[in-house]
């Protein structure tokens, strides 16, 4: 376990703070932390708001064992419960607490302090370990998996969509060229091909690996379609002047968070509508007018925090029946599991081999 005396601080504490608090000052009112991870903004929300409750949820045991014992010392165990699961089963969560609403959900996206820091999953291209990269390591699939089974074409797609990386194919093409000769097993063997293949006159600032190791950690733990079922969960569940606040640090995962905050910020009719009919007013407010971004001093105490956006919504009203009924259908994909991509991919593979591709998928 490590240790907790040097645990990075959460990224704009102060602000996540300023955004949760003023929907807790009642008595027994509950936050949920979506993305506990090592409880750094949980604790910060507990001792500014000390009537509230908070619900933390993470898919990491070793992440949810640390944070319990980090409330234990900071006093704070008694208005605290943890649960082991990932953030898609929100409204599972909530029943199995017999909470029918909340008044904050709260999500800090990516990984946290302990994935970065821990040497034995390979969540970093800056030291050698297993390529694993599991959230969750009860998990059955993990990177190198995918290394070893999606086929050429699978592998540029999760390079091109989830870490935007312009060598996507030639990346794909080279690993599915060494894996027929020796499996990719390791953080340094990968970080090792990709600096093979990118052309040093057309590097990016930094390792030229850490676009793949992203899409990589994003495809194994299934990141992006975890969220997008989760939100409509977390607005269905959120009391009125409720609040959801999230901290993406992919442009993808901003993109997701903004799409859905902009579905509740504006009318809901045509253009051309004379008058607006009172349930299709807007049911979000802005809190954050757009995004709040890391300042120098706040990237300088923290580099981690330099690709950060916050964006926060209050529910403004009860929530019209239409939008009910679309969020529980937006929410019926989950709870997301990789299995679920990994079957996809296990028809696809047989597909592939029905048509003499002679790659495995």
């Amino acid at each position: 376990m490590a240790d907790l005396s040097t645990i990075h601080q959460p990224v704009l504490v102060r602000e996540c703070v300023d955004l949760v608090t003023p929907a807790l000052n009642r008595p027994d009112a509950v936050v949920v932390d979506c993305t506990l991870g090592l409880a750094g903004h949980a604790i910060a929300f507990l001792q500014a708001a000390p009537q509230a409750r908070l619900v933390g949820i993470d898919r990491d045991e070793e992440a949810l064992g640390m944070a319990a014992e980090r409330m234990k010392r900071a006093g704070l165990a008694k208005r605290f419960v943890g649960v082991h699961a990932a953030f898609d089963e929100f409204s599972t969560v909530l029943d199995g607490l017999e909470l029918n609403r909340v008044d904050v959900a709260f999500m800090d996206l990516g990984l946290s302090s302990l994935q970065i820091d821990e040497t034995d999953r390979g969540f970093s291209y800056s030291r050698d370990a297993p390529l694993d990269m599991r959230m969750d390591t009860t998990q059955d699939f993990d990177a190198a998996q995918i290394l070893s089974q999606y086929s050429e074409s699978e592998l540029t797609r999760i390079f091109r969509e989830y870490g935007q990386e312009r060598f996507s194919r030639p990346i794909a093409r080279a690993i599915v060229r060494r894996r027929a000769i020796e499996p990719l097993k390791t953080s340094r063997q990968l970080s090792e091909l990709v600096d093979q293949v990118v052309p040093k006159s057309h590097r990016a600032k930094g390792n030229p690996a850490k676009r793949v190791f992203q899409a990589l950690r994003i495809e194994v733990n299934g990141e992006l379609d975890k969220l997008k079922c989760t939100l409509p969960q977390i607005a269905n569940r959120l009391s009125v002047g409720g609040r959801l606040v999230v901290e993406s640090y992919h442009s993808l995962e901003d993109r997701t968070v903004k799409t859905f905050m902009a579905q509740g910020l504006n009318v809901d009719v045509p253009a051309d509508l004379p008058v607006i009919p009172d349930d299709a007013q807007p049911f979000f407010e802005e809190l954050t007018r757009g995004a709040i971004k890391a300042d120098e001093s706040e990237i300088e105490r923290n580099s981690r925090s330099a690709p950060v956006r916050l964006r926060g919504v209050s529910l403004s009203r009860e929530l019209p029946e239409h939008w009910r009924d679309r969020f529980d259908r937006s929410a019926e994909g989950g709870p997301q599991t990789t299995q679920h991509s990994h079957r996809k991919h296990d028809a696809e593979k047989k597909n592939d081999n029905n048509n003499h591709t002679g790659r495995r998928a």
